[in-house]
This record gives structure tokens, C-alpha cells and sequence, in this order.
């Protein structure tokens, strides 16, 4: 069977590697000149199963705008004239009890749980090498409260046996031992070792290349204008190099997916939320991390890759704006210099934001559409590189008529019915 996969970031590579492996002849769609040249860029570098968690969740919406009033803000709102906006951040804040938050972890723990051991398959079978590490995550907290809050997490944790581990000083210094400069300004942490990193660029342009000698072709520079259908099925893809046929098509285009799938009357509750990020040298490599480190004030991570930092985070909602905002940055750099003052040369760091695909409920929509031969992968918001080789698998599996290893109709765009109409 031909697939037509619509994306070429992570999400899209994995789906594609997977699909070629099951034997299907498949092309992939990517306006940029290469693959992972938008969102997959340079994200946090984290595949952070264990720190899977939905954005909304009890206190969240007071939270929001203690937030909005910190100097160095993990949120900021532009308002915009956008009822798709509005809507999203309704039935986000509808999403803020606890009893959603626990349904909604419950969603997002297997796959991204899934998606970890595919990539530890998939890094065995062919050696990939991305600038990986496996050494876990650490959550640190500056305050009690924070500290005691996540027992709710760990409850979850419990339940899908999601190894952690709840530290005192001694124990995330010993983790993290460039963290004796600072240990005085946390309480604790809450570590996940489960947890792995690396560069996420690095990673979909490498599985490109695998997918490409498995006879994956890649069509850069080509921009997809509209799905062609009839009697409920997609007939082509018009693209700016003309129509291109298949008997399947996967909408893997984040962000933008919604933006391709309403005129077919599929609304998807997808929204970009910008995230930003820094990229510097390590000038002390004992003074630096040795993997990821989520500041839970600032909801910010600073993960090691190879000899560079990586300091991603903060959460805008601008619409689909790329504009860099320099308050961001100092947001950025102010997070590792109070962490690792001497780990990295921030004079030197290269200024970078993207558009996550959130959804309001915090679970991506991974599968089949009222559309026989349409699937989606999409809005995995800031987990994208966690659950990419799940996605991918996932997909293979159900475009090859096998039952996947997960239960995947938590995933589905079903949940919304009804609901969104965006």
C-alpha cells in the first residue's frame, strides 16, 4: 500500500521509518528544505515518559496568574481577535480538575511509556546514535509546597509502574552533582530514571536517512495545499508540485494540521503554544548537567547534549507567530546560570522558538478520522519527541491491519465529539 505522510519533523520520520519496515511504499511531505526544520528543531532534548503529565490540572488556573505576574513568566498570553484561541483555553480550563488531570495522565503514561522501549528497539536494531543519554530526569522543586504537590504524580506513577524516586538534597546532588554550587535554593526533587535525552534534530535527520534506504522518498520544499476526498475517502494531496496519489494519508503536520483538516469538517482541537529555547557550550564539564533537569518554578529544562546545553521551555500563546521575544531568552539564560553558573558560555547561545501542537487535554490524537483511509498523528504538544517512535508504531500497526501492542482508542479524535467546534 502506497502512504502519503504529511510532515517530515519527528512525528512524521518515525511514522515513516515504521510504515517502510511493515513493508508499505511511502512519501513523505516536507515544505522545508530538510527534515526537523520547525518544532523538532531544537526542543528541550527530553524523552520523558515518567514526567508525561497534561498542562491543565487542579490550582493550574491560579497558578496561571501568579505566573503571568513572575518577572521571568513560564506564561505568557498575547490576547488575539482568535475564537479557535478562546475555545482551546475554555476547554483547557475545563480540563483543570482533578479528575480530568488523572484521566488524562492516564492517556498520555502508555504511550509515551511505549514510545521509550520502541526507541530503545530501534536504537539496538540499528545502532542510531543521537546524542543520547539514559541517565533519568530530575524535577526540582525551590518550594515545600511544590514538593509535597507531586504525590498526586506519584500515584499515577505507582499505577502504571513508572520507576521514581522522591529526594533530599543529598539525594539530587548525587544525581546531579554540579548542583552542590546550588543546593540551597531547592527542597528536593523528584527523579525519573527511566527518563533518557538527546538531540531530537539529530535523531529525525539520522532516521531519514534509514528510512530513506528502505525506500522512503522525500519530497523537501513541498508545500501541501488541501486533501482531495470523495465518498469519505482522501484521493490525493494537492501540493504546490502538483497532485500526488495514495491509497493512505497521515496528517503528521503539527500545529498546522487543523489549519489542512477543516475544510473536510474535521475540527481538531489543536493549538500552537511557542516554546523557546538556548543553545550553548559546556566550558566546564563537571560544573554542567549530566542529563535533564526540569526547574518546576520556571518550567524550565536544561538537559545536556553531547558538548552543547540545552535550555528549553516557557509557554506562549501568540497564534502562529515566530517572532523572538527577548524577555524569553533572559528567562532562559537566567534559569541555567542560577542552576550551573559555571557550566556553559550563555554569551555564546543561539536563540531559537517553536510552535508545540497542544491539545487542551494534554493527550496527542493519534489514529483513524471519519475519513477511511485518513489518519492523524498529531498534537503531542510538548511530548513529541517522547512519543514519537510510539506514534510511529502505532500507525504502522493500524495502516497494516495489525492490532497494536497498546490500547490506542484513548487516543483517537472520538473523545472530542461533540464537544469541539473550532
Amino acid at each position: 500500500m502506497k502512504v502519503v505522510v504529511l510532515g517530515g519533523g519527528v512525528i512524521g520520520v518515525s511514522t515513516a521509518y515504521y510504515l517502510a519496515r511493515a513493508g508499505h511504499e511511502v512519501e513523505v511531505l516536507e515544505r522545508q528544505a530538510g527534515p526537523a526544520l520547525e518544532t523538532s528543531f531544537a526542543n528541550a532534548g527530553e524523552v520523558s515518559p515518567g514526567y508525561s503529565s497534561p498542562w491543565a490540572g487542579p490550582g493550574v488556573p491560579l497558578k496561571a496568574l501568579q505566573w503571568m505576574l513572575m518577572r521571568h513568566s513560564p506564561l505568557v498570553i498575547w490576547p488575539l481577535l482568535d475564537p479557535a484561541m478562546w475555545r482551546w483555553g475554555a476547554m483547557m480550563l475545563a480540563n483543570c480538575s482533578q479528575r480530568a488531570y488523572a484521566l488524562n495522565k492516564s492517556r498520555m503514561v502508555p504511550i509515551a511509556e511505549y514510545s521509550r522501549d520502541c526507541l530503545k528497539a530501534l536504537r539496538a536494531d540499528t545502532g542510531i546514535a543521537y546524542d543520547e543519554r539514559t541517565k533519568g530526569t530530575l524535577q526540582l522543586f525551590r518550594t515545600q509546597k511544590q514538593l509535597d504537590g507531586v504525590a498526586k504524580d506519584v500515584e499515577v506513577l505507582r499505577q502504571y509502574q513508572v520507576p521514581f524516586e522522591v529526594l533530599d538534597r543529598a539525594g539530587f546532588v548525587g544525581a546531579e552533582p554540579a548542583l552542590a554550587l546550588t543546593q540551597e535554593k531547592f527542597v528536593g526533587a523528584l527523579r525519573l530514571p527511566g527518563d533518557e535525552t538527546g538531540d531530537c534534530f539529530l535523531f529525525t535527520n539520522r532516521l531519514a536517512e534509514m528510512a530513506a534506504a528502505l525506500g522512503v522518498r522525500f519530497r523537501y520544499g513541498c508545500t501541501v495545499r488541501a486533501l482531495a476526498t470523495e465518498d469519505r475517502r482522501v484521493t490525493g494531496v494537492d501540493t504546490d508540485q502538483g497532485a500526488i496519489q495514495s491509497d493512505a494519508c497521515v496528517v503528521a503536520l503539527g500545529s498546522h494540521s487543523p489549519l489542512l483538516l477543516r475544510p473536510l469538517g474535521i475540527r481538531l482541537p489543536v493549538y500552537p503554544v511557542k516554546g523557546y529555547s538556548i543553545t550553548l557550550p559546556i566550558t566546564d564539564a563537571a560544573a554542567a548537567p549530566e542529563s535533564t533537569i526540569m526547574d518546576e518554578s520556571h518550567k524550565v529544562a536544561v538537559t545536556r547534549l553531547g558538548t552543547r546545553i540545552r535550555v528549553g521551555g516557557t509557554a506562549e500563546l501568540a497564534g502562529y507567530s515566530l517572532a523572538l521575544r527577548q524577555a524569553r531568552r533572559h528567562t532562559l539564560e537566567h534559569v541555567v546560570t542560577d542552576l550551573f553558573p559555571r557550566g556553559g558560555d550563555v554569551s555564546q547561545a543561539t536563540f531559537w522558538c517553536g510552535l508545540r501542537p497542544m491539545t487542551p487535554d494534554g493527550t496527542p490524537i493519534v489514529g483513524p478520522t471519519p475519513y477511511a483511509n485518513l489518519h492523524l498523528a498529531t498534537g503531542h504538544g510538548t511530548l513529541g519527541w517522547t512519543m514519537a517512535a510510539g506514534t510511529g508504531r502505532v500507525l504502522a500497526d493500524l495502516l497494516s491491519g495489525r492490532e497494536p501492542e497498546i490500547d490506542v482508542a484513548p487516543l483517537a479524535m472520538a473523545r472530542y465529539a461533540g464537544v469541539w467546534r473550532g
